[in-house]
């Protein structure tokens, strides 16, 4: 995460995404579209936002992954470019907790029910 502050959390988002539609030359992808509306969103400067290429969950619609570092790192699908709101709130939430882990009925809806994985956080080598 180069370049985001000390213990900031980054949202990878999968801009290569067609959820599941044909795309013909020159149609922004729903996954490019979700990256440009959380970029609308105006996050926090400790919430990192990434494209990335394809995080291989093409069957479930624009999926994102949550991370930081010391945290459980989450995966959510079934999104669209009118939930980048609720991801950016989520994406607070997920920065407040000390380890990631969202109290459950805290959390949106669409984050309790679109849940992809969940993976624990690397260990230290300290």
């Amino acid at each position: 995460m180069s370049g985001a502050p000390e213990g900031a959390v980054e949202i990878l988002v999968c801009v290569k995404c067609r959820q599941g539609q044909p795309v013909g030359d020159g149609d922004v992808l729903p996954g490019a579209r979700l990256h440009d509306a959380l970029a609308d969103q105006n996050l926090p400067a400790d919430i990192r936002l990434t494209p990335v290429e394809c995080l291989s969950n093409c069957t479930a619609g624009c999926t994102v992954a949550l991370r930081g570092p010391g945290r459980w790192t989450y995966v959510y699908g079934n999104l669209d470019a009118g939930l980048a709101p609720v991801l950016a709130e989520g994406a607070v939430k997920y920065r407040d907790a000390p380890d990631g882990l969202v109290p459950w009925r805290t959390r949106a809806e669409h984050f309790r029910k679109n849940c992809i994985a969940r993976i624990p956080p690397l260990e230290s080598s300290e």
